[in-house]
């Protein structure tokens, strides 16, 4: 039977189909396999394209001139082409698995069986695209038009073979919008505190994804319902039930505020998905009850424990410090229309600062929904011109010392002072700033 489908039109699908072609003209049996078929029966645009095929992993080694054996003792091998990679297994059966992960040993078999090792229904398909047919011996396509995620056999042993899908089994609920069938659900959650023996990496990729999604409040509610929480996150575990200020908060606790914080994001960068579910971690150990609740200095306490959440999850120093930079400026927003022009200006020209600007009104909605001051920030940002918020320096340290000044910390002193000038427009040239600076900062002897 040929099923209507959406067929990509991408460089990369048209190079997928060479590397099927050519292992098919060698005389094997290739297939389109995975979330791709499934992204396809879905008419979505698929990211990537992987293969699965009968040639064993030595014969897709001969027929490809440039291959890397990421696990060809799992019959995976990356074939090369051009400016694209694409992940060629071979057709196989798994015999067991030793650390909740890997099997133990491999059986190269059919595609029947092959697709019958896999994780989900829906991404137990294969397309063909020779007789564009989809080849699903799992009921894939049904639970697709169905919308529900169900494993493909029994939940436990799925699990058992790698833990990490209790985790995956969320976040493609959460991304797919999909309902989770009660049978794979019960075992999610009965797997949920098994998950700390995965690598911190591999639960980092599933977080971002679920984070970067179109629906990242819903995954927040997922991993909460499910008992994954606390397994990856006892850090935002500790927001739900802390009461926060109802003239502030009336949608209620700290927990429900970061969901429909995040439910104001759809598909947002990874440090600001992270950024949005971390921005009041700081809360639970800041909380106290004086002329009515408070949280003082929850934003500086929360950048710290977002360093602590990014370091184990062992996120990139560059994002680590993004979500920490937003996670520290959450509050500063509410002070803006107070600020000197010289630091609103300084604040608008911190890197992060369009996404702390999204931040702000993700929270702002997820609350109070007062948008003033996003408003104001956004008339600042049409009424200021790039050369105003990133001046070029009007005088260097060199200038300094030609002068006579002494290298030393009171120079950096003399060089922020000359910067705020500039940012209130009241220096405008190197002369005018080299004067003031003799005015305003006597040498010393």
């Amino acid at each position: 039977m040929v099923h209507p489908m959406k067929i990509p039109t991408s460089a990369k699908y048209k190079t997928a189909l060479t590397v099927l072609r050519r292992l098919r003209n060698a005389g094997h049996k290739a297939f389109l396999v995975g979330g791709c078929v499934r992204d396809m029966v879905m008419e979505r645009v698929p990211k990537d394209f992987d293969i699965a095929t009968s040639a064993r992993p030595d014969a897709v080694r001969r027929l490809f001139p440039k291959t890397v054996a990421v696990g060809a003792q799992f019959g995976v091998i990356l074939v090369v082409s051009g400016s694209h990679t694409f992940e060629v297994a071979t057709f196989r059966s798994d015999q067991g698995y030793r650390d909740g992960r890997h099997p133990t040993g491999v059986t190269f078999s059919t595609p029947r069986q092959d697709a019958l090792r896999r994780d989900f229904t829906i991404n137990g398909l294969f397309w063909d695209p020779g007789t564009r047919r989809v080849i699903d011996y799992v009921g894939g396509r049904a639970d697709i038009q169905r919308r529900l995620l169900r494993t493909i056999g029994k939940p436990e042993e799925r699990f058992k073979e790698d833990r990490l899908r209790v985790l995956r089994a969320v976040r493609f609920s959460a991304v797919l919008g999909f309902a989770i069938h009660p049978d794979t659900l019960a075992a999610v959650k009965r797997f949920a505190s098994k998950l700390t023996g995965v690598s911190a990496e591999r639960i980092r990729e599933e977080l971002v994804k679920l984070l970067s999604g179109p629906d990242p409040g819903r995954g927040l509610e997922l991993l909460d319902a499910t008992g994954l929480l606390p397994a990856i996150l006892p850090e935002v575990e500790k927001m739900k039930g802390v009461p926060q200020p109802p003239e502030f908060h009336p949608e209620g606790d700290v927990f429900v505020h970061t969901v429909l914080v995040l439910k104001q994001l759809k598909r947002p960068s990874p440090v600001l998905g992270l950024a949005a579910l971390l921005h009041d971690i700081g809360k639970p150990p800041t909380f106290k009850v004086a002329e009515r609740i408070r949280f003082d200095g929850h934003d500086q306490v929360g950048a710290g424990m977002a360093r602590t959440v990014c370091r184990r999850l062992r996120f990139s120093n560059a994002e680590t410090d993004a979500v920490c930079e937003i996670v520290r400026n959450h509050m500063k927003f509410k002070d803006v229309r107070q600020m000197r022009v010289a630091t609103l200006k300084r604040f608008m020209a911190e890197g992060t600062f369009a996404e702390q600007l999204k931040m702000h009104r993700a929270d702002c909605m997820g609350s109070h929904k007062d948008l003033s001051n996003w408003e104001f920030l956004r008339e600042k940002l049409k009424e200021f011109s790039q050369e105003e918020i990133h001046p070029a320096p009007l005088i260097t340290g060199h200038d300094l010392i030609g002068l006579g000044y002494k290298p030393g910390p009171r120079m950096g002193e003399i060089l922020r002072a000359v910067q705020e000038q500039q940012l209130e427009q009241k220096l405008t040239d190197r002369d005018g700033a080299l004067a003031w600076v003799e005015q305003q900062f006597p040498k010393t002897p």
